[in-house]
């Protein structure tokens, strides 16, 4: 083995030239690969953390039957004992309501939440853009609602309920989700407020929660109807919500993974040719060395050890170059607001799995010639030159 690699070192150190290219080809190879798929990563993370990151991905909703989830308490703490892929857990006691200022009356969802619970799902206290948190007795309303009807702080906001309840909360706090319908439309309290506007009692409407896979929200929403089987409760998540978003993350991932196999095919498709022309041009070289008395295997492992050497010197150049796109990509190409398009977005599972496929890949690509070089005849080589 050392005597093969010797010799293969000095191979590839005769023609620095014709070595710097190869690397160079892998190296381009893997940075595209790279580049690619941290790009198309980072955008699937982007989309993913805008559309549901700050959102329930399992929700446990009441029937229109039911109109509420009866002993909510103990159903969350089951959950939490046996679902470990859980990130957050929040129980809402949610309702239409009319806000009525003036001459206007303005229909609105007032959402009531337990805060220290619910910030792991809506991190409400970054949203927010004035004021504080509310308590008992106070709401906090969208900065699109406080535009259109004028809002203020610490101004008494007028509620009504389908029943004919009319109830006046102070004012809060503003935030900003920078969703249109949801800075339009939520008017948010505590929990207990909320339960009392709408006189459910010590009950609530839904049970919300974050995953730490997202995309396995369905398999544990599955598993958790499996364990409470309630004709009363409606199980939901946003894979089954989200069709379209989901099938465009799938077309992405597919089209990732179509390139890198093309790239990849490409690297192995250029070693093989040019190894396989160097077998031919170092012929009389390891013709020399079979009459002296090399094994053929020790020969063949010659173009084996190539492979591998141009394959690690290609892949680690490429992860080089890959993160140095990438950094470059999330440096220049800015929002108007100074933010990149895409967040940089580094998986080092997938880096290290780009870097080991173009090292397989050169190894493959050097079976070609290592098997031509089984072949020759050293006398035929040597007489021939």
């Amino acid at each position: 083995m050392r005597l093969s690699f010797k010799i293969a070192a000095r191979f590839l150190k005769f023609n620095l030239a014709q070595t710097f290219l190869i690397v160079t080809g892998i190296a381009i190879g893997v940075s595209v690969q790279v580049f690619i798929g941290l790009l198309i990563q980072g955008l699937q993370q982007d989309l993913v953390n805008t559309t549901i990151g700050n959102s329930p991905q399992i929700t446990i909703s009441a029937t229109k039957e039911a109109a509420v989830i009866e002993n909510w308490e103990e159903a969350i703490d089951e959950i939490k004992e046996n679902e470990p892929g859980l990130s957050a857990i929040s129980a809402a006691a949610d309702g239409p309501a009319f806000l009525l200022k003036d001459d206007r009356s303005d229909p609105v969802i007032v959402r009531g939440w337990i805060f220290e619970d619910a910030e792991g799902i809506y991190s409400i206290e970054e949203k927010l853009v004035e004021g504080r948190l509310p308590k008992e007795g106070e709401v906090i309303a969208g900065l699109n609602l406080k535009d259109e009807l004028g809002l203020s702080l610490n101004e008494e906001m007028k509620l009504a309920t389908a029943s004919g309840r009319i109830e006046e909360y102070r004012i809060s706090g503003f935030y900003d989700f920078r969703v249109s319908s949801i800075n339009s439309s939520w008017v948010i309290t505590d929990i207990k407020t909320a339960q009392g506007l709408f006189d459910y009692g010590d009950e609530v409407t839904s049970i919300e929660m974050q995953v730490q896979d997202v995309f396995a929200a369905d398999i544990i929403a599955d598993s958790i109807n499996n364990r409470i089987d309630n004709e009363d409760l409606i199980i939901d998540n946003w894979k089954a919500q989200n069709q379209e978003l989901l099938s465009g993350l799938n077309g992405q991932s597919i089209s990732s993974i179509m390139i890198q196999v093309f790239v990849m095919i490409s690297v192995v498709l250029g070693i093989s040719s040019v190894l396989a022309i160097t077998v031919m041009q170092k012929s009389k070289e390891i013709g020399i060395l079979k009459a002296m008395g090399i094994r053929d295997g020790d020969a063949s492992r010659i173009f084996l050890l190539q492979g591998l050497i141009l394959g690690v010197f290609g892949a680690m150049l490429g992860v080089a170059l890959g993160l140095g796109l990438s950094v470059a990509f999330t440096t220049f190409a800015l929002n108007p607001d100074g933010t990149p398009v895409i967040a940089f977005y580094i998986n080092y599972g997938f880096i290290a799995l780009s870097g080991g496929i173009a090292i397989l890949a050169s190894l493959v690509a050097s079976f070609i010639p290592a098997r031509k070089s089984l072949k020759l005849n050293p006398i035929e080589v040597i007489r021939n030159g």
